[in-house]
């Protein structure tokens, strides 16, 4: 049964339908959605085929150009002025059955107003409408297809598009991975997007950072006696405390006072 109901009128932007059929289509599979050349088989009757799939569907989509309204029928008169034209009885039978009708303006084809339709078709001006321009195809299309899927579930359920969830995966050892599609971080320098696993981030650090294992020796150096360096040696996964000063000598007294004679006569 198909949840998308495609409504044209030959000779105004069929070419347009096709395309949005052709999309829905491989978006939400070929049996949701109904389009009169794909969907009657030969032999048929397709006034019976067409009323049927109209009753049934959920979202009639009626793809209006710029000659929709005027468009000549076979008195010479608009088409839309025949009950018996067949893009006007399709949406009637949408609206009486309670199905969702959504207008897809094309190109600069101009918003409906009641004055253009015949009274039978006037509450149709009040619908909210889509937008279709080819300049835009990719973002237009992607767009109605978004807003078909928000509205009924079942399109939701067979949508071939639908972006991955994110969350979280169990890693090794009982860790816990991050599952990301994207992750966008403004900053000065550096990188800007992220993708995939995450491990540690920094942004303008503005001293020595030790992330990982392994010893690290932070400078400057000092001379003279006592004096050294800072270092961590391995994980450091608590404070580190710091302090300079002149080492405590533990030599015999006869050794300190034998350097202190040469550094005198020196």
């Amino acid at each position: 049964m198909p949840e998308i109901f495609v409504n044209y009128r030959t000779g105004d932007e069929e070419a347009t339908a096709t395309l949005i059929e052709r999309d829905l289509s491989a978006r939400f599979g070929n049996e949701n959605v109904f389009f009169a050349s794909k969907s009657i088989r030969p032999g048929q009757p397709f006034p019976r085929e067409l009323l049927k799939a109209v009753r049934r569907s959920s979202v009639l989509l009626a793809v209006i150009g710029e000659k929709w309204v005027e468009a000549p029928g076979r008195s010479g008169r608009p088409a839309l002025e025949d009950p018996e034209d067949w893009t006007r009885v399709e949406i009637e039978e949408a609206m009486a059955c309670g199905a969702d009708v959504v207008p897809v303006l094309v190109g600069r084809s101009t918003r409906l107003e009641r004055g253009m339709l015949p009274a039978e078709l006037a509450g149709l001006a009040d619908h909210q409408y889509l937008r279709f321009d080819h300049r835009d195809a990719e973002s237009d299309l992607r767009r109605i297809g978004d807003e078909l899927a928000d509205r009924v579930p079942e399109l939701a359920k067979a949508d071939r598009r639908r972006p991955a969830d994110a969350g979280t995966d169990a890693g090794p050892a009982g860790t816990t991975r991050m599952r990301v599609r994207d992750i966008r971080h403004d900053q000065r320098g550096g990188i800007g997007n992220l993708n995939g696993d995450l491990g540690s981030f920094i942004s303008e650090p503005n001293a020595p950072l030790h992330t990982g294992s392994g010893a690290q020796y932070n400078g400057p150096t000092f001379s003279g006696e006592g004096m050294g360096v800072n270092f961590v040696a391995g994980d450091n996964s608590g404070g580190m405390r710091q302090s300079v000063e002149r080492a405590t000598d533990h030599r015999p007294p006869h050794d300190r006072d034998r350097d202190e004679r040469r550094r005198d006569e020196a």
